[in-house]
């Protein structure tokens, strides 16, 4: 029930349902996300679905960042 509470709020405030979260989650769990080729399909499609445009060079960063292991364990630190 809190599941399903929680994507109720979030597909709410997002306009992404469920499965598409769910599809996505699961894109990530079952790829390398040391792999560079993966890491830019996931950005641009969470790019996509949020209708936020990530410049070449934020992907760059953020890439850089995921395989060199320097992503905070506070997320809040990032913003």
């Amino acid at each position: 029930m809190f599941k399903d509470s929680l994507f109720n709020k979030i597909e709410k405030k997002t306009n992404i349902n469920k499965e598409t979260i769910m599809n996505l989650a699961n894109k990530i769990q079952q790829n390398n996300m040391k792999d560079e080729n993966t890491l830019r399909e996931v950005i641009q499609d969470i790019s996509n679905l949020t209708n936020k445009p990530v410049s070449k060079e934020k992907e760059d960063k953020i890439i850089n960042a995921i395989i060199n292991d320097q992503v905070p364990n506070n997320i809040d630190k990032m913003f």
